[in-house]
């Protein structure tokens, strides 16, 4: 196992680079100049060139891209042009809003469609499979920014069950922490907890012809213990790997979810740095969400084989997994 994480690290590092060489490339093609975007247009050309020479920006794009990539290693991913603070640093102070948000989007997001794929994989052909599938299609079709609308608009304005914007620390409040992550953690769980839905039901369903299911039933079982014991155990396993891939996707929308309901977290931070185009807020934010994502999915090539003992991950250079 040590053998292979180390190869799966050792192979994240040509990722890490191509994905920050492309951003730093393509951010560069984006209409605007940060400088004139952050002076505004009534200032003097003279000012413009001195703060473009003060960030490097009149330097060619591969010389910045090599300093930046010195840096970065060393830890230091630049100063915001916008706010002139430090990116690592804020970074470490936003992520953790980002990350949290993101659990509790995966934890709603199981907690919905694990129950409702058990219960259609059960009732296959029947009316409740036919209707929780259609659900499960329309949350997967729903944008996520039309939904954080809506419920904003029913539990925040009509309602008044729950706080519209703003942020409060876990440690402060736990309750009104809670409360203010529980609507954007909805608006992206719902539709990880469609797709998991139909993932899992699939899943079932091929786990249920197999001969030892039927073998299980021959012996007398009770059907939720052939289900939750023998099943679903076994059917996890492609679901782990659709839950990592979809972490990649909840990052992705906490860039609109967290401006939406005004959370200071790293999606927001992205979002306000692509307006203003602030190019080391954009490089930084996008290589940390890559190490992120390349991390979790290390973590769902160890839970296969507590899920799955029968799971053997080599440790030659693929990096393969053997059963």
């Amino acid at each position: 196992m040590g053998k292979y994480l180390t190869i799966k690290l050792l192979s994240a590092i040509p990722v890490l680079l191509g994905v920050s060489f492309l951003t730093f490339a393509l951010i560069r093609l984006i209409p605007g100049d940060p400088v004139q975007v952050m002076l505004g247009p009534e200032i003097d050309g003279a000012r413009v060139d001195q703060i473009r020479h003060l960030y490097g920006l009149d330097r060619p794009w591969p010389v910045q891209y090599v300093e930046w990539l010195i840096n970065a290693i060393q830890g230091n991913l630049g100063t915001s042009i916008r706010s002139g603070l430090s990116v690592s640093d804020s970074i470490i102070e936003k992520i953790p809003i980002t990350l949290e948000l993101t659990f509790l989007s995966l934890l709603f997001g199981l907690l919905i469609g694990l129950p409702l794929s058990v219960l259609a994989a059960q009732k296959r052909g029947k009316f409740i499979d036919g209707f929780l599938t259609s659900v499960a299609l329309m949350g997967i079709s729903m944008p996520g920014f039309w939904l954080a609308t809506l419920l904003v608009l029913l539990f925040s304005l009509y309602l008044r069950w729950l706080p519209t914007i703003g942020y409060v620390g876990f440690f402060e409040s736990p309750w009104d922490n809670i409360s203010h992550l529980l609507l954007p953690a909805i608006s992206l769980g719902l539709a990880f907890g469609a797709t998991i839905m139909r993932f899992t039901r699939s899943s079932l369903l091929e786990v249920f012809g197999q001969d030892y299911m039927r073998t299980a039933r021959s012996k007398g079982l009770s059907n939720p213990k052939v289900t939750y014991t023998h099943a679903l155990k076994n059917a996890l396993i492609p679901v782990i790997t659709v839950t990592g891939i979809q972490v990649g996707r909840l990052l992705g929308g906490s860039v609109i979810v967290e401006q939406i309901f005004t959370l200071p977290g790293l999606g927001r931070y992205t979002y306000d740095a692509i307006s203003t185009r602030d190019y080391p807020v954009i490089q930084g934010t996008v290589l940390v969400f890559t190490v992120v994502f390349i991390l979790v999915n290390l973590l769902v090539d160890v839970i296969y084989g507590l899920v799955d003992p029968r799971i053997k991950i080599s440790g030659d250079s693929t990096g393969t997994r053997k059963a």
